[in-house]
């Protein structure tokens, strides 16, 4: 069992779902509801958090859409009121983690969500009051079971970031066993969300050179096992690589991120059935060839030192390599070949920029972009 204290408590092991009830009583939750979604439950995988929990009371929101909303919320906030809880267990990928988290804020805080967006200068308005939240990761990717962030769709129908320590799972259960009936096209999606996260906070601007050690590493344990986990959903030494660097993009990612998140949270929120892994992977090559020009990357060889955790061989101060590297990734993983096979139109393009210039990953990319940059990174996407 490794247990990691560095933004919260993690515990890293096959069966590590059985730790429930300790955690539980740990953080002070008698009477939790547990957030997950519909998928979660069919598959089997919500009984096995079920089942841990014991006789411990407990209600279940299972509603949980792929790209969360401010609705959806709100129906959580009315069956956790309903039925007394005093606690959040989020049992799914990210989805279901960043629901809870909204519901940590909706529960607890008045008025509607949009109140306290980070882009609307809401993060000090998110009070201690929040109820404690334990994640317990079904995915390997988003690693929002360590991060203080959520991503909901409110009311009028933008996608926003929500940020604040408060929002940190008091508890981060990581059992690979939770992922090993992961379809392989979801195992291909979220493990290059978990290598987008590394490699895109490497390249943020902020100075984090323990962020950096980590995203680093997490890069190398993805890149050398996605293909492996995906092959093979039963490869449990592979699903442990997964999960771990699903965590370690997330525990650096607090250092920020960059335009590939600015495009796809502003494109999920044009077309909400977008998987968001997925067009982290189609906008990486783009954006690694965009960042190589800036001057962080290029005094500190950021692009270079990602190509050897790659195990690419040979200098790659323009990002060809890597950008080739990656797209050569997604097409052997089976994933779209571009924006265009996604159903992406051109058509789109002046929405998403305006979506990608308010977002919060803007500011942070190490090379500010312009609408025209966009633009060009969109076009060379599709």
């Amino acid at each position: 069992m490794a247990r990691i204290l560095y933004l919260t408590q993690i515990d890293l092991d096959h069966g590590a779902v059985r730790l429930l009830p300790e955690e539980c009583q740990r953080t002070g939750m008698a009477r939790p509801l547990v957030v997950t979604d519909a998928g979660v439950r069919a598959a089997g995988v919500l009984q096995a958090a079920l089942d841990a929990l014991g006789t411990l009371p407990h209600a279940v929101f299972d509603g949980t859409p792929s790209n969360p909303t401010e609705a959806a919320v709100r129906e959580a906030v009315d069956v956790y009121r309903r039925e007394g809880c005093d606690g959040l267990i989020a049992v799914g990928g990210g989805s279901s983690i960043d629901l809870a988290k909204g519901v940590a804020i909706a529960a607890t805080h008045p008025g509607p969500l949009a109140t306290y967006a980070t882009i609307e200068g809401g993060s000090p308005k998110i009070t201690p009051a929040v109820p404690p939240l334990i994640a317990v990761p079904t995915t390997a990717g988003t690693g929002s079971e360590v991060a203080r962030g959520a991503i909901v769709i409110v009311d009028d129908g933008r996608k926003l970031g929500f940020h604040s320590w408060h929002l940190m799972p008091k508890a981060a259960l990581l059992d690979p066993e939770l992922t090993l009936g992961l379809p392989p096209g979801l195992t291909a999606a979220t493990g290059m969300d978990a290598i987008a996260h590394c490699m895109e906070t490497f390249m943020a601007h902020a100075v984090n050179p323990p962020a950096d050690g980590i995203a680093l590493d997490g890069l190398a344990r993805g890149w050398a096992h996605i293909e492996r986990a995906t092959r093979d959903g039963q490869d449990r030494e592979a699903r442990w690589h997964m999960m771990s660097a699903s965590m370690q993009g997330a525990m650096a990612f607090q250092k920020g991120l960059g335009c590939v998140h600015s495009l796809s949270h502003s494109l999920g929120g044009v077309n909400p059935r977008l998987h968001h892994g997925t067009l982290n992977a189609m906008f990486l090559p783009a954006v690694l060839r965009f960042n190589a020009a800036a001057p962080s990357m290029q005094g500190e060889q950021r692009l270079q030192r990602m190509a050897h955790a790659m195990g690419l061989p040979g200098c790659d101060a323009e990002g060809h390599a890597v950008a080739e590297a990656v797209k050569a990734l997604n097409a052997r993983l089976g994933l779209p070949s571009g924006l265009r096979a996604m159903g992406v139109t051109e058509d789109q393009f002046e929405r998403i920029v305006d979506g990608a210039l308010a977002d919060h990953c803007h500011k942070t990319n190490p090379r500010l972009a312009t609408r025209s940059d966009y633009l060009a990174m969109l076009q060379a996407s599709m």
